[in-house]
């Protein structure tokens, strides 16, 4: 049994929650929304989790021009560079402390991001090593100058999963594919699905990402 999502701010974070009712130290699992979303866009993938994983939806720090919310304080470039996540990478590390998820498992941080969600999360990943101990990212990129941060394979052996589609005219499927060659040379086991969508996740892709969270249950 699960407790119902709730809604709290921390130091000006606003966030989506569902905690475990009997997991005695829960991994924590972030999804990360895109461009002009909020911490309620992604809760539709919350369902399709483990039970025993600690949810957490976060609003993004910076209002976009469009409305919503964005991970880039400036929206001066379509694919902005890791630098341009660097405020929100700070801003979101100081969040993530035992302090504010008391009996979490920081050895288990497990993150879903969509579109510039997912470059946010890449960003994070590549910035802090360690944080985030698997990923996936849907419909995203990779910003370009990652090949900087990735000489000493930060990510070794951190498994990720991608998806991606080839109708996708928000963010085209090279960038998906630039995307899985870099993070393979930064050392990640990336798993890599690709369909005949838009900008969404497919049917397949999501059963896809399913599996991949539930095979990291069973190697446990």
């Amino acid at each position: 049994m699960i407790s119902s999502v709730s809604q709290r701010e921390i130091d000006g974070w606003i966030i989506n929650e569902r905690k475990p009712a009997s997991e005695a130290n829960p991994p924590l699992l972030l999804l990360m929304h895109g461009w002009t979303g909020d911490e309620y866009v992604m809760w539709i993938f919350a369902k399709g989790f483990s039970e025993r994983y600690w949810v957490i939806a976060p609003r993004a720090p910076y209002i976009t021009p469009l409305g919503g919310y964005g991970w880039q304080k400036n929206h001066t470039n379509r694919w902005p560079a890791i630098k341009e996540f660097e405020p929100a990478i700070e801003l979101f590390d100081a969040l993530l402390y035992p302090e504010n998820f008391p009996r979490a498992d920081f050895n288990q941080v497990h993150a879903v991001g969509f579109s510039q969600g997912a470059a946010f999360m890449y960003s994070l990943a590549l910035f802090h090593p360690g944080r985030i101990q698997a990923m996936a990212g849907l419909s995203g990129f990779l910003p370009e100058d990652a090949g900087k941060y990735i000489k000493d394979k930060p990510l070794n052996n951190i498994p990720i999963f991608i998806a991606h589609g080839r109708k996708d005219e928000l963010v085209p499927v090279e960038r998906a594919r630039f995307a899985v060659e870099k993070l393979e040379s930064a050392g990640a086991r990336v798993a890599y699905c690709e369909e005949d969508v838009g900008h969404k996740l497919s049917l397949s892709c999501f059963q896809g990402m399913e599996g991949f969270f539930s095979n990291l249950w069973t190697k446990k």
